[in-house]
């Protein structure tokens, strides 16, 4: 049976070379970055390195990374440690609806707290107008949240407009960038982020490891305490290993990306044509002009996403239901019930992401197998017969 791998927004392999570069340090090179004899030295150096490369693919010095444990730990350190420095200036902040949980429940967090949260409406496409943001804004507004490419349904956001629109009312920007490095040009200074987060996992790098930009005079709080590491930002014995690693992804990723990306949104175009085609009542989600080139995210109407996706697995295609982070949850997507898609509708959606090992042999063969689960579970299913459909 083929063997279809269409999860990349959850997670991607790890590419040989990275495993190549992380592997010294798995062994022989187990020195403490931290210590200060030739063992510990040679992991400075690596770190060090790492460092430089995860900075040189974002165009940011590498004074101003911090590595962390993913992108979960990077936005929360951003939202909270922003918060927790900022406070005396003010206690609103302003963040998408449709974040990643790691940055909303950090905003929930904080207004338990006794902050004051701004949830910014998005357009049916998932896209956050601009005029929305400066509306929002207030003279204690310390914070604005909004990430570059929705992990869910792929919209690209205005960052580099929001980002100029912050800079002028001096108010801090972070944008959690894990699902657009390696998929678009991520550039610090265009998009005049202060706080980006960033993932190894998403680019063929190893779980467990991840970074936030922190741009130079932003003051943050951290959430650990006990170490000097990181400039005292995120203290703890890093990752050594899995920060090598995601220093060799990023190094590889980025000069791929533009030839990559032709080929991935060829494929994801061939694919949302292909099931538009073959299958009735399919919503598209997010924006097909706004959209990251490998995502392709639809709703089944009349279906559920989770038995679809066990009948996919049973064909051996791997896809999602949305974000990995809430995939054991029953309840709707909070993207798409904020960007206006009815419940019953957004129970039936899809994510399918593709990736480097990705070919037009496995886009037809999603093609041929899902129709008939489609078919076979609509024809078992009261929402479709009462819509008269299935007559």
């Amino acid at each position: 049976m083929r063997r279809v791998y269409l999860d990349h927004s959850a997670t991607t392999p790890v590419r040989p070379e990275v495993l190549e570069a992380m592997l010294p340090f798995l062994k022989d090179a187990y020195g403490n970055p931290s210590s200060i004899h030739s063992f510990g030295q040679e992991g400075k150096k690596a770190l060090e390195d790492s460092r430089e490369k995860i900075a040189a693919a974002i165009g940011a010095s590498s004074d101003e990374i911090v590595f962390t444990s993913g992108g979960t730990e990077a936005d929360n350190l951003a939202i909270t440690g922003t918060a927790r420095a900022y406070a005396r200036k003010g206690r609103h902040i302003i963040i998408s609806s449709i974040e990643h949980h790691a940055a909303l429940d950090s905003a929930k967090y904080l207004e338990k707290q006794g902050f004051q949260v701004t949830y910014l409406p998005v357009t049916g496409e998932g896209l956050v107008r601009v005029e929305d943001v400066a509306g929002a804004i207030r003279p204690e507004t310390i914070l604005i949240s909004v990430m570059h490419v929705n992990n869910e349904v792929g919209t690209v956001q205005p960052v580099a407009e929001i980002g100029r629109l912050a800079r002028e009312r001096g108010i801090i920007f972070h944008t959690d960038a894990v699902q657009s490095l390696g998929k678009l040009p991520v550039n610090v200074n265009e998009m005049q982020a202060d706080l980006v987060a960033v993932s190894s996992h998403k680019i063929y790098g190893p779980k467990g490891v991840g970074a936030l930009y922190i741009r130079r005079g932003v003051r943050l709080e951290p959430m650990f305490y006990g170490g000097g590491q990181e400039r005292k930002r995120r203290p703890g014995t890093e990752n050594l290993p899995g920060i090598v690693g995601f220093g060799r992804a990023a190094e590889l990723i980025v000069p791929e990306m533009e030839a990559e990306v032709t080929r991935l949104t060829a494929m994801r175009d061939r694919l949302l044509d292909g099931i538009v085609a073959r299958i009735d009542d399919i919503v598209i989600t997010g924006s097909r002009q706004h959209r990251v080139g490998n995502n392709a995210s639809f709703c089944v109407k009349y279906v559920e996403g989770e038995s679809m996706l066990l009948l996919l697995d049973m064909q051996g295609v791997a896809a999602s239901s949305g974000s990995a982070c809430t995939s054991g949850s029953l309840d709707p997507s909070h993207v798409l019930l904020a960007m206006g898609i009815p419940v019953e509708v957004a129970h039936g959606s899809l994510r399918m992401t593709l990736g480097r090992q990705n070919t037009e042999e496995d886009v037809d063969y999603v093609l041929e197998v899902l129709p008939p689960i489609v078919d076979r579970l609509r024809r078992m299913s009261p929402l479709y017969a009462a819509s008269g459909r299935g007559k």
